[in-house]
C-alpha cells in the first residue's frame, strides 16, 4: 500500500501540473488536441470535445499537445486559436501555468497540514540524531552509516536530542575534516562501534550525510485562519528556497553532489516509507516533491517548460522566432537527454535497494 500511495502522489502531481497548461489555453480560448500523463504508446484513452486523454506507457511525466504539433491537422495555420498565432504573454502564461500550478499545490497541500494536522512545534525528541539519508560513495556510507541509524554517541560523549543537537552533531563534523571520528550507532536494537572520516572539501568536514532530530514532529492546533495560511506560505517559500539553492548547487558543485540526485525508484521508495509512518509526513514528502517538480521544470533546459520559455523569450527579443529546425533540434536533444537520464537514475536506485543489494549479495 506505501507503493501505492507513493506512485499515486506522483501521478497526482503530474496531473496538476500538465492540467495547469491544459486550463490556461482552455480558459484564454487556445486549441488544445491532447492531455497526456506518460509518453510513448497509449494504454488507456478517452476522447471528449475533440480532445485525446491518454494513459502512455512510458511513466516519466506527461504532456499537453496543440494543434500546432501536428503536422495533419485539419486545423488552418492561420486560426486566431491555435497556440502560436496568439501573443507573447498567452504564450507565455500558458508555458508557466504548469509550474504555478506545483507551486500553489504545494501552498495548498501545507494549508491542509496546518488546518487538520496543525502547526509544527518543535520535535518530541529522545537523545541521538537520526541519519535519514546517506549519499553513496561518501565518508557516512564508507563508514557503514545507513538510513534509520541513531547517532547516540561521538567521541565517547553522548548525543543529546533535538534540533540542538543536530547543530552541534554537523559543527563538530564540519570542524574534523580528515580526522576520525569515533561514533556509536543504534538500529533496531543493536549498537555498533564505527569510525568516521570526514571528507575535507575547502577546509570543511563532509560525510554525504542527512542528519536531523530523533524523533517525532509535534504539532498543536493553531490559533485561527490567518495562523493557518502565513505558516503554509513561509514553509513554502522555505522548501522552494532549499530546492532552489539543491540545483545551483548541483551545478556548482556537481562532483560532491551528483550522487545525492534521485530519480523516481528512489523518490517511490522514500514515499513509500513516509506512506507506512503516516500522518504528517506525506503531507511534507507531496509539498517537496511538488516543489521540485515545479523548480525542474522552470530550468531552461530542452524539452522542459523553462527551455520552451527561453524560446519564446528569444523571439520576443528577435522579433520572430526561431528557425523552425533549430527549435526541433533542440526540443529533440531534450528528449533525449529526459530520456537517458531517467534510465541511469532508475539503474542507480534500484541498484541501491535493500532486496537488490542482497540478491547481490552487497
Amino acid at each position: 500500500m506505501g507503493v501505492l500511495t507513493a506512485l499515486a502522489i506522483l501521478a497526482g502531481l503530474i496531473v496538476v501540473h500538465e492540467a495547469g497548461h491544459f486550463f490556461a489555453a482552455t480558459w484564454q480560448g487556445i486549441r488544445v488536441s491532447g492531455f497526456s500523463v506518460g509518453f510513448g504508446p497509449v494504454l488507456l484513452e478517452r476522447r471528449s470535445r475533440g480532445v485525446q486523454f491518454a494513459l502512455r506507457a512510458i511513466p516519466l511525466g506527461g504532456f499537453v499537445s496543440f494543434p500546432d504539433d501536428d503536422e495533419d491537422s485539419q486545423v488552418p495555420a492561420d486560426d486566431p486559436n491555435l497556440l502560436r498565432n496568439r501573443p507573447l504573454h498567452q504564450r507565455g502564461l500558458v508555458i508557466a501555468a504548469g509550474v504555478l500550478a506545483n507551486l500553489l499545490l504545494a501552498w495548498t497541500v501545507l494549508l491542509a497540514q496546518g488546518a487538520f494536522v496543525g502547526i509544527p512545534a518543535g520535535y518530541g525528541a529522545s537523545a541521538g540524531v537520526l541519519v535519514a539519508g546517506v549519499a553513496p560513495g561518501q565518508a557516512a556510507a564508507a563508514a557503514g552509516l545507513v538510513a534509520g541509524d541513531r547517532i547516540i554517541s561521538i567521541e565517547g560523549q553522548p548525543v543529546a536530542g533535538g534540533q540542538a543537537a543536530v547543530a552541534n552533531l554537523v559543527s563538530r563534523i564540519k570542524g574534523s575534516p580528515a580526522h576520525t571520528l569515533q561514533l556509536e550507532a543504534e538500529s533496531n536494537g543493536t549498537r555498533r562501534s564505527l569510525s568516521l572520516t570526514p571528507a575535507a572539501v575547502d577546509g570543511i568536514g563532509k560525510i554525504g550525510a542527512q542528519l536531523q532530530p530523533f524523533g517525532s514532529q509535534a504539532y498543536r492546533r493553531a490559533k485561527g485562519p490567518l495562523e493557518v495560511i502565513r505558516q503554509a506560505s513561509r514553509d513554502t517559500a522555505a522548501l522552494t528556497k532549499r530546492t532552489i539553492s539543491g540545483f545551483v548547487s548541483l551545478v556548482t558543485n556537481f562532483g560532491e553532489t551528483a550522487s545525492q540526485v534521485s530519480g523516481p525508484v528512489k523518490i517511490v521508495q522514500m514515499g513509500a516509507s513516509l506512506a507506512h509512518q503516516g500522518g504528517s509526513s506525506l503531507y511534507l514528502f507531496t509539498a517537496l516533491i511538488s516543489i521540485n517538480l515545479a523548480v525542474l521544470n522552470a530550468l531552461p533546459l530542452p524539452l522542459l517548460d523553462g527551455g520552451q520559455f527561453l524560446l519564446l523569450l528569444i523571439e520576443g527579443l528577435r522579433g520572430r522566432p526561431l528557425p523552425e529546425r533549430l527549435q526541433t533540434a533542440f526540443m529533440q536533444s531534450g528528449f533525449l537527454l529526459l530520456v537517458g537520464l531517467s534510465v541511469v537514475l532508475i539503474v542507480k536506485d534500484t541498484s541501491q535497494l535493500p532486496a537488490v543489494q542482497q540478491l547481490l549479495g552487497h
